[in-house]
């Protein structure tokens, strides 16, 4: 009896291990796969952006992969941010652009997400952060008549 039960205990350790070590090869294709997609900056900081300017903010990545990578969505914090995404599957070692508009009538500092959504691993948060200046007035004319 001691020995049916000695054989059970060691089975069931074996099954333990050898399920521990499934899991942790599972746990390193998810990581191999999440990096996948590296960006140059996950984000990018302007302060003294003039009131009203066209400003855009781009965010560089490389498909580290071997299989291309397709940008699903791009998705902004909220409305006053505006993204685009590469429309085209990005092959394996090439780079692409995300380009992120903030809407610069908005007077002050300002911090916004940007959550991009791929078919490899999981979705990366982008960030722009910055300060938009006040318009300028222009100084009443001085004129004599």
């Amino acid at each position: 009896m001691k020995k049916v039960l000695l054989i059970l205990m060691l089975c069931g350790g074996f099954t333990t291990i050898s399920n521990a070590q499934e899991a942790e090869k599972t746990e390193v294709k998810a990581k191999k796969k999440k990096e996948a997609i590296t960006f140059k900056t996950l984000t990018i900081e302007r302060n003294n952006i003039p009131y009203g300017s066209d400003e855009t903010f781009t965010f560089t990545f490389k498909n580290t992969g071997k299989e291309p990578v397709i940008i699903s969505n791009v998705q902004t914090s909220c409305g006053c941010t505006t993204a685009k995404k590469p429309e085209a599957p990005v092959a394996p070692k090439k780079s692409a652009d995300i380009s992120v508009k903030y809407d610069t009538k908005r007077v002050g500092q300002f911090t916004k997400t940007i959550t991009v959504t791929s078919n490899v691993g999981e979705p990366i948060v982008l960030t722009i952060k910055g300060t938009v200046l006040p318009q300028e007035t222009k100084a009443p004319s001085t004129k004599s008549e």
